[in-house]
């Protein structure tokens, strides 16, 4: 989860937007709830996987397996709802722009995370208690 919230420090600085600008601090606040719910979502799949006796690599290949499409399908949803705000125009649309990317960015990155480094940790976690 804050690796999501790093990355999304760093491909911000790559896009020279900051921090004192209100649209980035904005984005910011909103995408906490959502890279929350997409590694919530993945670490509760694994954790009934776990709780069915399964072993922890097992449990998360499983666990993984089966809420990825669904980690997909949220991101792609939630990016295309930013999508027209990308499209507007004038002062309006600069001030969104950067809102709208700094979300999407959060948000793909989130997803990259909860589907690749959240079942590896909690496998590794979970393999020596």
């Amino acid at each position: 989860m804050l690796l999501s919230i790093v990355g999304t420090f760093a491909a911000m600085y790559l896009r020279y937007y900051l921090l004192n600008h209100n649209p980035s601090p904005m984005a910011l606040t909103i995408a906490t709830g959502f890279v929350v719910d997409d590694a919530i979502v993945m670490i509760e799949n694994i954790s009934r996987h776990r709780e069915m006796g399964k072993p922890p690599f097992q449990a998360a290949m499983d666990g993984a397996g089966e809420i990825g499409f669904t980690i997909i399908s949220l991101t792609v949803s939630l990016i295309a709802v930013l999508i027209p705000l990308l499209f507007m125009q004038e002062v309006i649309g600069r001030l969104f722009r950067e809102f709208a990317v700094t979300l999407a960015i959060t948000i793909l990155i989130s997803a990259l995370v909860s589907l690749t480094l959240v079942p590896m940790l909690r496998c590794a976690l979970r393999s020596h208690e």
